[in-house]
């Protein structure tokens, strides 16, 4: 993917939209938008969230500065060593677009938990085939 530090050069200078979107097994595409802000490196790439809309609940705590962890720069959590792949986390287990490429076929739960998933709180996991995360200024008149 891009990577934090030009997506970080990016959006500094203005109110940008972040676009998630996710295709399960079945071939059914998601979508959920933030309104976003992101912290430099200082800050270990916080991010701050506020859902716009989407066809997806949400899985991402919002109004809340969430450090982004790698299994070497843990923040305080675990997640990243045992779900592969680097995310902002506040828990462990409420996504994971960082994960490892998993089938639905996988055997046993564990195994399943370091794939690509979204869990909302109250809500079954989605065992995702891909995903897309995409970023635009909110004023797209600006962008020309």
């Amino acid at each position: 993917w891009l990577g934090l530090n030009k997506t970080y050069s990016i959006t500094k200078h203005g109110e940008y939209v972040l676009r998630i979107e996710l295709q399960d097994w079945k071939e059914h595409t998601r979508h959920i938008e933030y309104l976003f802000s992101l912290g430099g490196p200082d800050t270990n790439y916080t991010l701050r969230l506020s859902r716009l809309s989407g066809s997806i609940p949400n899985a991402l705590p919002e109004h809340t500065e969430l450090r982004f962890s790698t299994a070497d720069t843990t923040n305080g959590f675990s997640c990243p060593g045992n779900y592969l792949g680097g995310w902002w986390h506040s828990e462990c287990e409420e996504t994971n677009l960082n994960g490892k490429y998993v089938t639905p076929r996988s055997r046993g739960r564990l195994d399943r938990r370091k794939g690509l998933y979204w869990k909302p709180k109250k809500g079954r996991y989605y065992l995702l085939k891909s995903t897309k995360i995409m970023i635009h200024p909110t004023d797209l008149k600006s962008f020309d």
